[in-house]
């Protein structure tokens, strides 16, 4: 295993939705509240930008080209970089205090959104998938609710289980899936995190062990063995979970923020991960001038590859 290395040397103030586009040889991201979609070509290494109306909750590639991407006021098909934006799905929410967060297309081609409610007072998130294949209407179905902020949205590698994170309620839920039926089923609390201490605060100079709060589960990814990996935020740490629930692992962090990971490069045993600024304290962004950035790390067992938006 070694250590984390920087992939980015600008900051993003929410970067999240990372993926590796297998054909392209290329990271995606988000930056969500930047209102921007992202990518770094292996090839070159140089950051592309493109700018959003709103704020991009997550993306994912597409089998014939492009992107889809889920925005505060709708999700939209792009069928090429920068190409014009085509609304195919507005998900039942007010986007006054709701948008989209989290999410990534399962092995047939949906597209499964995760929402967050972003006044914390109605429990308000969602979990939804938007089925587009065979040229058909769009057909959006809910799949969960009654959280604040999905997260952690994953697949076992058989895709007989399926993960959704709650990150701030410190959760992370579990069900059997039925990929064929598109239903979720058996629902079991896969891990539960002590919450937030009243009144703590991250000490920028104290050590990760140090800080008592282990952070709160953010984005995850699966491996080839289907093991688990999740950011904690704030915990300045990336936990790796077997599937029976055993923490086998964790990589501290060099920024307090992580947000999600994904395995890339040609082999897929390259982790990246992305993280986040937004709203830290100036003493923390001085001691941790990095936060915003993208890092990668060899792993030693492969991760899944992306799935494909089928439409």
């Amino acid at each position: 295993m070694m250590p984390w290395q920087t992939v980015t040397t600008q900051s993003y103030e929410l970067g999240e939705s990372p993926f590796w586009h297998p054909s392209e040889r290329a990271l995606y991201w988000v930056d969500i509240a930047g209102k921007q979609v992202l990518r770094r070509p292996a090839n070159t290494g140089t950051i592309e930008s493109w700018d959003m109306p709103s704020e991009p909750g997550c993306i994912a590639p597409t089998a014939s080209g492009g992107l889809v991407i889920a925005m505060r006021h709708g999700v939209f098909r792009a069928r090429s970089w920068g190409g014009a934006l085509e609304r195919i799905a507005t998900l039942p929410y007010d986007p006054a205090g709701v948008r989209a967060n989290d999410g990534k297309c399962d092995a047939l081609g949906r597209f499964w959104v995760g929402t967050v409610d972003e006044h914390k007072a109605g429990r308000l998130a969602a979990l939804f998938s938007i089925d587009c294949r065979a040229g058909h209407a769009p057909v959006v179905q809910q799949h969960a609710a009654d959280a604040l902020t999905g997260n952690g949205l994953a697949w076992s590698p058989d895709n007989r289980t399926a993960y959704w994170a709650d990150t701030s309620s410190h959760v992370i839920h579990a069900w059997d899936c039925d990929l064929q039926a598109n239903t979720l089923s058996a629902h079991r609390l896969f891990q539960q995190f002590p919450a937030k201490p009243d009144g703590w605060q991250l000490d920028p100079h104290g050590a990760p062990d140090q800080r008592v709060y282990g952070g709160r589960p953010d984005g995850a990814a699966v491996d080839v063995q289907g093991n688990y990996y999740v950011a904690m935020y704030e915990g300045q740490r990336v936990c790796r979970f077997a599937p029976d629930g055993r923490l086998l692992a964790v990589y501290p962090t060099p920024v307090p923020c992580p947000t999600m990971p994904c395995f890339g490069g040609d082999d897929l045993q390259t982790l990246y991960l992305t993280s986040s600024r937004q709203k830290r304290s100036s003493a923390e962004l001085a001691a941790f001038p990095a936060s915003g950035c993208v890092f990668s790390m060899r792993v030693d067992v492969p991760g899944l590859p992306v799935n494909f938006f089928a439409d």
